[in-house]
């Protein structure tokens, strides 16, 4: 199981896509973004799961990354 933190737009994409991974049975919560990591509204979701889950998350997030013991890796990032 891996740890992902996915950064987000709005505030109102990150409840949803909280929403959606704990939906799903992800171990899911809803922080403050790493001060390793930027975001546009400040609200970060971190997460357990076995896959990335990156097709739950809302239209408007910004970035995924995996949570490492050196830091963050990017996984992806929206480039809409």
């Amino acid at each position: 199981m891996s740890e992902f933190v996915a950064t987000f737009h709005t505030h109102l994409s990150a409840m949803l896509s909280f929403q959606a991974l704990q939906n799903a049975g992800c171990k899911a919560k809803m922080q403050p973004v790493p001060r390793a990591l930027s975001s546009s509204c400040g609200t970060c979701v971190r997460f357990s799961s076995e896959t990335d889950c990156r097709d739950l998350l809302d239209a408007d997030a910004e970035a995924l990354y995996v949570v490492q013991d050196s830091g963050y890796l990017l996984l992806w990032q929206n480039e809409d």
